[in-house]
């Protein structure tokens, strides 16, 4: 019942958001027939690497898509972007991602396209399409925007190797408070690849060896809710603290009315002085906290994952960061490589010739349960812009 009456909650507030949206633009003066300037950008990430074991095991550990796969070249996206104003109104997002797996097979597929409203009142937006969830800090980020070569551990647990993403909608209100405070609430269509906690079907997959099948969405609860709260801090003119948490409620695939919940708290935390050479120097702490509760099975036994990262980047002179990241997840199976124990620490340095560019050296120290070993990959990636880009999320 509790289920049923947020998701309602939910609806509504959404169907609140696009009745204001249609009586501004109602009383709003005639869109003007000026052109529309396009904003395109393309974004190249590539790597080389080495690893203590072959590639078979390299695959399965670095689990995000975007990942260096094993030993070798790894082309791990081209992006192109494409965004600009509808109208007055409106504002539209298209990302395309180009990848070549491990056997030269080329992939194309649209990653976000959406639009997002422009003039609501009241500190309202809407955004409706093909979009990242706003869960945490990381899922909603590309990889370039990314401190470190790699996925970390939890996020690829609970939201796959292409993070999650589907067709939905989303409300946000800015709150009237002396301080930045952001509510989210969204509705996201719960199949597929990229909802790997829930309705995600693949072909010949399961879930902690549990059978996943067909289930069709029967209802509006049957829908993937997404919850998220963001507040920030100003707390001196150097310093800026974050804090957010975030709910995602829905059905999962391996028995009729089971459903997943994940929970996160995150915090970010940065400080840069009052006079800057080109944003440096930096510190800045992220983490992330995250639970997920699975009903599996016919007989709902619930399934408990916890995880986190936590990392910090140091820019310590002009064009140069060095970073270390250390990874946590268990979810009580020693045997599945996606639930047992994992532990990797990855430090990292990173030149930036210029803001269309970078290249990063990261070393990574394995220890998953399953191999009852550690293991060791050192990634070199390299990156380039060319045209637009969207400004990184603080």
């Amino acid at each position: 019942m509790f289920r049923f009456i947020a998701a309602l909650a939910v609806f509504f507030l959404l169907l609140a958001g696009v009745a204001v949206s249609a009586r501004a633009q109602s009383q709003a003066a005639p869109v003007s027939s000026a052109p529309r300037f396009l904003d395109l950008g393309v974004s190249g990430l590539f790597s080389a690497g080495v690893s203590s074991e072959p590639d078979s095991v390299t695959e399965v550990l670095q689990a995000g898509a975007h990942d260096p796969k094993g030993r070798g070249f790894t082309l791990q996206q081209v992006e192109m972007s494409l965004g600009g104003a509808v109208d007055p109104y409106l504002r539209g997002d298209v990302f395309l991602i180009f990848q070549l797996d491990r056997i030269g097979e080329s992939h194309t597929e649209i990653e976000e396209a959406y639009l997002t409203t422009l003039s609501l009142p009241h500190g309202l937006q809407v955004k409706a399409g093909q979009y990242f969830t706003e869960f945490g800090r990381l899922n909603a980020t590309h990889p370039h925007a990314w401190g470190f070569v790699d996925q970390p551990v939890v996020n690829s647990r609970m939201f796959g190797g292409d993070g999650l993403r589907n067709p939905g909608v989303r409300l946000s209100w800015l709150a009237p408070l002396p301080w930045f405070s952001e509510a989210m609430a969204g509705v996201q269509h719960p199949g597929g690849g990229t909802a790997a906690s829930f309705l995600n079907t693949k072909e010949n997959e399961s879930f902690a060896g549990y059978e996943v099948r067909d289930r069709p969405v029967r209802s509006f609860a049957d829908m993937l809710y997404a919850l998220r709260w963001l507040n920030s801090w100003d707390l001196s003119q150097s310093a800026t603290l974050n804090l957010g948490v975030s709910g995602l409620f829905g059905p999962n695939a391996t028995g009729s009315g089971n459903r997943t919940e994940i929970y996160g708290l995150d915090a970010y935390l940065k400080w840069k002085p009052v006079v800057t050479e080109r944003g440096f120097p930096f510190v800045s702490w992220q983490t992330e906290v995250m639970e997920r509760r699975y009903e599996a099975g016919e007989d709902k036994v619930l399934l408990r994952d916890r995880g986190l990262y936590t990392q910090i980047l140091w820019g310590f002179a002009p064009r140069w960061a060095a970073g270390l990241r250390y990874d946590w997840a268990d979810g009580n199976d020693p045997r599945d490589p996606m639930r047992d124990r994992r532990r990797r620490v990855s430090p990292n340095v990173t030149c930036y010739p210029t803001e269309f560019s970078k290249l990063r050296l990261q070393v990574n120290v394995d220890r998953p349960e399953h191999l009852n070993k550690d293991v060791y990959g050192v990634w070199l990636q390299a990156e380039f812009l060319l045209g637009a880009h969207a400004a990184h999320a603080f």
